[in-house]
């Protein structure tokens, strides 16, 4: 990367290697011994650690990996900087070098409950369920009252099939934070998965409520309202909320934000029939929105 010489030049000046005294000519060199300011070593990391979260910021996330694993070259025993690299390597999807970095940043500080939440996130991703619940508990007893580890040990619970403990655990993250209208969408999910279709229907109308312009409780909605045989409402709310986001017409992302088999076999059914199969065409076809100046 072309900031990394002049980045090495200043380190190696303020390691007060830029001025050196030529050697004597001798037989032999007297040996020299480097003094390294180790202030100034972690002050560096601090700052390079600090690019990086500016680049993250501005999602430059490649840009921004290279700073902080300097940064933790520099600086090896600070936690920022490896709770920084691990949680980077996350978002390029490096997630095995991400749960070592974060591992490394958990063994200079164990109970420090973020780092344990960020992992339990990590496990999530790939799909070792038990291992996530297993930090994200963990990091609970530590902070217990934290919506978004709540939430992250609810879906996890959910990919278990633990199904009672996962609805648990989304009521615990609601009541903490009363706009969290993904955590009771989600409920409906998991009544949706257990058969209970009219218990789920009133969770996604509250999530809805709460949030007027969510796709994601729209499009269950309508697919359980059309399933149950209110066709025209389900039909409408179907093309509102796949207006919204366009997304959720496909099993992939579906499956991305935790719908079920039983769920997703009855979007499938109401995706083809000839109403939707119109309105996506229409959808698709629809300009962008235009696009505001800033």
């Amino acid at each position: 990367m072309p900031n990394r010489i002049p980045l090495l030049l200043s380190l190696l000046l303020g390691l007060g290697l830029g001025t050196m005294p030529e050697p004597v000519v001798a037989q032999a060199l007297l040996p020299y011994t480097l003094q390294i300011d180790s202030a100034q070593l972690e002050q560096t990391a601090l700052s390079l650690a600090e690019e990086a979260v500016q680049l993250a910021r501005l999602q430059q996330y490649q840009l921004a990996v290279p700073r902080a694993e300097l940064a933790t070259q520099l600086a090896p025993k600070n936690v920022q900087t490896w709770t920084l690299l691990g949680s980077l390597y996350l978002q390029v999807e490096q997630l095995d070098k991400g749960i070592e970095a974060l591992g490394r940043a958990q063994s200079l500080a164990p109970e420090n409950s973020s780092i344990k939440f960020v992992l339990g996130e990590a496990y999530f991703r790939q799909a070792k369920y038990e291992k996530a619940a297993e930090y994200l508990q963990a990091g609970l007893k530590i902070k217990p009252d934290t919506p978004g580890a709540l939430f992250d040990l609810g879906n996890a619970f959910y990919k278990l099939q633990r199904f009672d403990n996962a609805i648990a655990q989304y009521e615990k993250a609601f009541a903490l934070e009363k706009n969290l209208w993904p955590a009771i969408n989600n409920i409906g999910l998991v009544k949706y998965e257990m058969g209970d279709v009219d218990s789920a229907i009133k969770r996604w109308q509250e999530a809805i409520a709460i949030d007027n312009k969510a796709a994601e409780p729209m499009l269950a909605l309508a697919v359980a309202l059309y399933t149950k045989g209110d066709k025209e409402k389900g039909l409408a709310m179907g093309e509102a909320a796949l207006t919204l986001d366009k997304r959720y017409a496909t099993v992939a992302f579906l499956k991305d934000n935790l719908w079920g088999d039983r769920l997703i076999a009855a979007t499938q059914n109401f995706l083809a029939t000839p109403e939707m199969k119109a309105a996506l065409a229409k959808i698709q076809d629809a300009p962008p929105p235009p696009q505001t100046s800033p």
